[in-house]
């Protein structure tokens, strides 16, 4: 915010584009902060404020103690939505409640998933001359066309 001010006094005397290349600021930059796209610096914004329709937490609460509730215990939240719908009762949407659910760690997948176990890597180790060897093939061309040479290679790993 200063340095957009600092432009701003400068601008009179050596314009725009020295203005923001001596304050090192992009000239886009300004642009928007002039033309009033950037209002507030970075550190007032609210971030993560809560929207104005978000349920308070008396709200969030009863909707917890309903589906955590004897009733619905073993109802997913789109049976809850659909039964508290049939009674003329609406709390939240069954988004919400899944989320309100995810919160509280008391969802997940339905299926079993599979982990892949953690295997070691297995290290070769070599503690003499020929133990361990290590090889490769190699496909040389030859001195006229169709013509290949095999190169064979075995290294004992103790040695190098």
């Amino acid at each position: 915010m200063t340095q957009m001010l600092g432009i701003t006094e400068l601008i009179p005397h050596f314009g725009i584009n020295a203005s923001c290349s001596l304050l090192n600021v992009p000239r886009a930059s300004y642009n928007r902060w002039h033309a009033g796209r950037i209002s507030l610096p970075a550190a007032r914004r609210t971030v993560g404020s809560r929207p104005s329709r978000a349920l308070d937490d008396s709200e969030i609460k009863q909707v917890e103690e309903i589906l955590n509730s004897e009733r619905f215990a073993d109802q997913s939240p789109r049976a809850v939505y659909a039964a508290l719908l049939d009674e003329e009762k609406y709390l939240c949407s069954w988004r919400t409640m899944y989320r309100i659910m995810g919160r509280n760690r008391q969802v997940r997948e339905c299926r079993n998933q599979l982990r892949h176990p953690q295997y070691e890597k297995p290290q070769l180790v070599a503690t003499g001359p020929n133990q361990l060897r290590s090889w490769d093939i190699t496909r040389l061309m030859g001195p006229s066309k169709g013509v290949y040479y095999q190169l064979y290679v075995l290294i004992d790993v103790y040695s190098r």
